[in-house]
């Protein structure tokens, strides 16, 4: 089999399969030696690494796929609008850390780095194919011990489990976010003009005065002594309906 043939053979096994391949898929199904497959593996990835092509050739979760280019991923978000990717909440996210980098580790083990019940979320991280069960413990109760999946690799774009970052690495990152973010937090609250600051104070100051139900008796008290006129023909409306509804519950008498 010719160089180019070689080639074809990969790029065409690649392009089918919507999971990454790995090394000894390829050989099984191209026939190409291993040694022979690795030399196409590194063409067609120095080729595909070019900034003119809108895709390239990753190794990814130990197998090869062809990946889109993160700068197009607007213009692939717009194609697929349809389509909602899975998403986790933050629950899952931080059982799927705990397990990533703890593994292969228990379902209680996981809930004392949490401190809440984890049942549920295993659950689901289950039926995502996120995690695996790996076997049970050796200790009292035989507890299930879990770990990722290639699923998980492919999920985070990740060639192995060694490539997760280092804790000190993602400690970086957090710095950086909240930065950021309290920078943009800041440039927000210095464009407000200081009629909008005055405003925004006086609501807030507005909000948190709390209801005084004696001012509210004096107020009344007030506005009864300065009407007098007014509380006179209350009180006599008062009367007169009083004296209407007496008046209806008299029994008629025959005379």
């Amino acid at each position: 089999m010719t160089v180019d043939n070689r080639r074809a053979v990969v790029e065409a096994l690649l392009f089918a399969s919507s999971k990454p391949l790995s090394t000894d898929n390829l050989s099984e199904a191209s026939g190409i030696d291993k040694t022979g497959l690795k030399e196409t593996l590194a063409a067609l990835q120095k080729e595909y690494s070019s900034d003119s092509r809108g895709f390239s050739l990753e190794e990814v979760a130990d197998g090869f796929q062809f990946r889109s280019d993160p700068r197009f991923s607007a213009q692939i978000g717009k194609l697929f609008a349809a389509r909602s990717r899975r998403r986790m909440t933050r629950s899952s996210l931080e059982s799927l850390a705990i397990i990533a980098y703890r593994q292969p580790v228990t379902k209680a083990e996981i809930e004392h780095i949490r401190g809440v019940d984890s049942g549920a979320v295993l659950k689901t991280l289950l039926s995502l194919s996120m995690i695996r069960i790996l076997g049970r413990k050796e200790a009292p109760g035989r507890p299930i011990l879990y770990g990722s999946t290639r699923e998980f690799l492919e999920y985070f774009g990740l060639r192995d489990i060694d490539s997760l970052p280092t804790l000190e690495e993602v400690t970086e990152i957090l710095e950086e976010s909240e930065e950021a973010f309290g920078s943009l937090d800041t440039e927000r609250d210095e464009e407000l003009p200081d009629e909008e600051t005055e405003r925004l104070s006086d609501e807030r100051e507005g909000l948190e005065k709390p209801f005084d139900a004696e001012t509210r008796g004096d107020e009344d008290t007030e506005e009864n002594e300065e009407n007098p006129e007014s509380r006179i023909q209350n009180s006599e409306g008062d009367s007169s309906d009083a004296i209407d509804e007496t008046t209806s519950e008299v029994p008629d008498q025959d005379l």
